[in-house]
C-alpha cells in the first residue's frame, strides 16, 4: 500500500485526469494506480495525500472521517474575538451547519513559500491569517466560513491531514513524498 504526501501548487486540478485549462496531478505524480484521498479546489494549495488503496482512500476523504485537517487562510481584515468565537462555533452555511472547530489568528509562517502570482493587495486594507483545524471538510467550507464572518478567503493552503503535516514534512509546491501509511 502506498501513500503519499503531495504538496499541491495552487491552480493545479486535484484529478488525473486531464483538464483543458489547467495542470493536473499527473504533470507532477507518475505512479500508476494512485488517486487522491480528499481534495483541493483549483484555488487552494498544499497538502493531499494519495494512496493505491481504496479503503484508505475512503476513510481519509470520507466528511465523517475523524482525520483533522489544518488550514492556514490569508483573510481580508482583522478578526475581533466576537468573530473568531463566531467561526468556532457551528455556522449555517444554507445547504449545511458546519461542526465546531479550532482558529486562532496566526502569524504568517516563516516556512511559507510565496504564492505564484502573489496575491492582490489592496493598499488601505489589512490582512491576517488564521489557523482553522476542521474534523470534516466539505466542498469550499473554509472560504465559506470566513466570508460568513465577513473576512474574505484571499489564500488558503491546507497545511495539515491527521498527523502529517508542512511544517514538519516541508514540501514545496509541486513536490511529494512517501509515508508510512501505519502513521495515519
Amino acid at each position: 500500500m502506498s501513500l503519499i504526501l503531495f504538496n499541491k501548487p495552487y491552480q493545479v486540478m486535484c484529478q488525473f485526469s486531464p483538464h483543458p485549462t489547467r495542470a493536473s496531478l499527473g504533470r507532477y505524480i507518475d505512479i500508476p494506480n494512485i488517486y487522491p484521498a480528499g481534495r483541493l479546489d483549483a484555488d487552494s494549495e498544499g497538502l493531499i495525500l494519495l494512496t493505491d488503496d481504496g479503503k484508505l482512500q475512503h476513510r481519509i476523504s470520507h466528511p465523517d472521517s475523524d482525520k483533522q485537517k489544518v488550514y492556514l487562510v490569508q483573510v481580508e481584515g482583522v478578526p475581533d474575538r466576537a468573530t473568531l468565537a463566531r467561526l468556532r462555533e457551528p455556522i449555517d452555511l444554507g445547504d449545511f451547519v458546519t461542526l465546531p472547530c479550532k482558529v486562532s489568528q496566526v502569524a504568517e509562517p516563516d516556512w511559507l513559500w510565496p504564492r505564484d502570482p502573489p496575491i492582490r493587495q489592496r493598499q488601505n486594507q489589512a490582512v491576517s491569517w488564521l489557523a482553522i483545524t476542521l474534523s470534516e471538510g466539505k466542498n469550499r467550507q473554509v472560504r465559506r466560513m470566513t466570508a460568513a464572518v465577513g473576512l474574505p478567503t484571499l489564500r488558503l493552503i491546507r497545511i495539515a491531514i491527521g498527523p502529517f503535516s508542512l511544517a514538519t514534512h516541508p514540501l514545496l509546491p509541486g513536490e511529494s513524498m512517501p509515508v508510512d501509511a501505519a502513521d495515519l
